[in-house]
């Protein structure tokens, strides 16, 4: 596949800052002594700023065809950006660096996407393969992290993220330019408001949103709930990288489930999937064995979820409103729905514990339900 390593390299680093971030930012801002609420609302943050930024990045990028140069300029201010958290620790200034960070780095991802289908061309359909080594990069930081941080302590993770956003700003310097001022949508080309104005693709939006909506109480207080179950950092690092692993699995097979099953329905699959790994998580308390059977179904709850949701955004908006489609993807996902999932899991987690992860399953079940009522899978 054309540009393989070079895409994949920008996937391993973006994807290991996740891997430091997700797991252990709610460890470090609880050390420095955030309450419940304090620490759902500041993790909502960087997804709160993901309902905005990627559309209008997203925009930009459709509109100047300069979509390199926008990957490039998010990634350098994003990393800029978060260097004065090693002097924060205040509620307002975290938020406020947390937003203008995120602001940034969420001008990335959607349109790096558009990028990598752009650049593999007729091999489109391999992107499970480039983006798999993501979730290698995800795994070896919460790996590498839970042991670190159990023998130095959380203080260290500030040191860790700034270097990956430099290391990640560097490997965008590599990259290739994908398509250029040609893929701007021409005078007279359908328009955003066009394609969103179609039932499917309104109800796969509405469906993306409730999924990460279900991932809340996971993505923002399941350290936590580990640590309370008396589980070490490195035992929860490991769970975390479990999951990852049996992503890349999923990717490594992803294209031939995509030439087997019709879209829509590896997307109901993968809510239904997700519904029952939340019942799991919710459940069966300190039983390691089952939380990590639970964590492998983080193959379809992101895995094929996600793959499934890029090739239906590729497919839907095309090559003029790719970027636009992207950002709507990731902004009402990733952004609106994990922002009001991490917010309501702040407002609730003290009272309501592990009993969130059973709302979960019922928002992820009934996702599934709106996809199959909605005549999408007979599309």
């Amino acid at each position: 596949m054309p540009y393989y390593w070079r895409l994949s390299a920008f996937y391993f680093f973006y994807f290991g800052l996740l891997g430091t971030l997700v797991p252990y930012w709610s460890l470090y801002l609880k050390d420095l002594g955030f309450s419940a609420s304090a620490i759902g609302l500041l993790m909502a943050i960087p997804q709160l700023t993901k309902i905005g930024a990627p559309n209008l990045w997203g925009w930009l990028a459709d509109r100047s065809g300069q979509r390199l140069r926008i990957i490039r300029a998010g990634n350098l201010l994003a990393a800029i950006a978060f260097m004065p958290v090693f002097w924060v620790d205040e509620f307002w200034s975290m938020a406020a660096l947390l937003v203008t960070f995120s602001f940034f780095w969420n001008a990335v991802l959607a349109q790096f996407e558009v990028l990598t289908l752009q650049s593999l061309g007729d091999q489109a359909h391999r992107y499970s393969h480039v983006r798999l080594w993501g979730s290698v990069g995800f795994i070896l930081a919460v790996l590498v992290l839970g042991e670190a941080l159990d023998q130095l302590g959380t203080t260290l993770l500030p040191w860790v993220l700034c270097g990956l956003l430099w290391l990640l700003w560097l490997g965008t310097l590599t990259l290739p330019a994908g398509q250029s001022r040609d893929e701007k949508n021409p005078q007279g080309a359908v328009s955003v408001w066009t394609v969103l104005s179609k039932p499917a693709v309104s109800l796969f939006l509405v469906a993306a949103f409730l999924m990460q909506l279900s991932h809340g109480p996971y993505y923002t207080f399941y350290s936590i709930y580990l640590e309370d179950l008396g589980f070490s950092k490195f035992v929860v690092g490991t769970l975390w990288a479990l999951g990852v692993l049996a992503e890349v699995a999923l990717f490594v097979v992803m294209h031939r489930l995509m030439h087997r099953f019709s879209i829509p329905w590896i997307l109901v699959g993968s809510l239904v999937l997700a519904s029952l790994r939340w019942l799991m998580i919710g459940t069966v308390e300190d039983s390691l064995s089952l939380l990590a059977l639970a964590q492998l179904l983080h193959a379809a709850s992101f895995g094929s979820f996600h793959a499934a949701s890029i090739a239906w955004v590729h497919r839907q908006f095309g090559p003029s409103l790719g970027g636009q489609g992207q950002a709507l993807y990731s902004s009402l996902g990733f952004g609106a729905g994990w922002a009001a999932g991490a917010w309501l899991s702040g407002i609730f987690w003290q009272q309501w514990g592990a009993a969130l992860f059973l709302v979960a399953a019922l928002v992820a079940a009934a996702a599934a339900g709106l996809l199959v009522a909605g005549g999408v899978t007979r599309r």
